[in-house]
């Protein structure tokens, strides 16, 4: 008998998910640059455009890519995966795909700043109304809905201070108000964070953080229902053309089968990490889901099963935030999350830099946020480097 690849480990998944050999029987999936595709007839290249499956260009589909989808798909708990050429244009689609004008979305402020950007600045060009509410309080998120209300958005944990929002509670309200729900899950991966198993419609993944893992590629995904994908991306995707490339897809299949091994490795550091920035006298405050101070402690508990690899800290102010990056010789001065290199950045100047300053100040982003996204690197390094920056804040 068979086996079922959705009764397999997640380690196993992520290393046998989506195998598809050539007839040559390689080893590593085959990477298939091309295109376009041939036919052994014009009736078969009628039979396949009408049907609207198979390959027959690679803007649609491409049978690399397709091994990246159906390998995330089967480690997500999804029906169908669908690739995009980065997490933006993953976040991009997923909401426009739900939304037209003269509907209405709801979202929580703590948002990476190119999503809020998208909410704040692009959305209403096109008549969507929309709404932010602090994501910890579900009050708020219950009285934002309305009768035009269609999706919403999470991000949880939230980029860069680990804000935590009750996925459930959350998906719950949208479902009562026949909204659809769409939850980033990048900061907590599919290994630490199953979203559709707590009522999720719509996962999005940068997969250019973990997913690939070291830094080489752009990549993105959307995964759901069969049902939900055709209905709000499918078309969507094929004409609008945010496709992921072949290659890229290839580099995310070989990093997908250590993402297990480097996630829970980078998520034990992290959580040691963050217990020394926090006990540190020039920290003012650390920000850690699995810290028993953070906020949202007793939901990140409840919903994930790991705190992940990021981490944030306060040390008061831009100058002293900027001593501390200046005086890393380990860590690296970088806007990325999730590489196997330990990566550090101030956010009110980079990654949250296109919001207002009262903007950050609503969700906490502190010209002294200092977020640190751990690595690889032996613990025992990166906590003298940390230490040793700290000293200098």
């Amino acid at each position: 008998m068979a086996e079922d690849p959705n009764d397999w480990e997640d380690a196993t998944k992520l290393i046998r998910g989506g195998l598809n050999r050539s007839g040559f029987g390689e080893t590593s999936e085959p990477i298939y640059l091309t295109q376009s595709f041939t036919y052994e007839s014009a009736a078969a290249c009628d039979a396949l455009f009408e049907a609207g499956t198979g390959f027959v260009y690679s803007r649609y589909a491409n049978p690399t890519t397709k091994m990246f989808e159906d390998r995330l798909a089967l480690l997500e708990g999804a029906e169908t995966c669908r690739s995009t050429a980065s997490g933006m244009a993953a976040i991009h689609t997923a909401v426009s795909g739900l939304l037209k004008a003269g509907d209405h979305i709801v979202a929580g402020k703590a948002l990476f700043g190119s999503s809020r950007w998208i909410l704040g600045n692009w959305a209403p060009r096109y008549g969507v109304e929309v709404t932010l509410v602090d994501g910890p309080d579900l009050k708020q998120w219950e009285n934002a809905f309305r009768p035009n209300t269609k999706a919403v958005l999470i991000e949880s944990p939230a980029n860069p201070l680990t804000e935590v929002t009750d996925i459930a509670a959350v998906c719950a309200l949208a479902r009562a108000a026949g909204a659809l729900s769409i939850v980033d899950n990048v900061f907590a991966t599919p290994l630490f964070q199953k979203p559709l198993r707590l009522g999720a419609d719509v996962v999005v993944y940068s997969a250019t953080k973990h997913i690939d893992g070291s830094g080489r590629v752009l990549a993105g995904a959307i995964l759901g229902s069969q049902a939900i994908i055709d209905a709000n991306y499918r078309d969507l995707l094929r004409h609008t053309g945010p496709s992921l490339s072949p290659f890229n897809a290839w580099v995310c299949l070989k990093g997908m089968e250590t993402l297990e091994l480097r996630v829970r490795a980078e998520s034990d550091s992290a959580h040691k990490l963050a217990d020394l920035a926090a006990a540190h006298p020039k920290v003012k405050r650390a920000f850690y889901p699995m810290r028993a101070d953070h906020p949202q402690h007793a939901v990140a508990v409840k919903q994930m099963t790991g705190g992940g690899s990021v981490l944030a800290f306060d040390v008061g102010s831009r100058e002293a935030a900027w001593r501390v990056l200046d005086a890393l010789q380990i860590i690296d001065i970088s806007n990325n999350i999730g590489d196997s290199k330990s990566l550090a950045v101030h956010p009110a100047t980079t990654t949250h830099r296109s919001m207002t300053a009262d903007q950050r100040a609503e969700v906490g982003v502190t010209e002294g946020c200092v977020r640190l996204s751990v690595g690889l690197e032996g613990l025992a390094d990166l906590s003298r480097d940390l230490s040793r920056a700290l000293d200098r804040a």
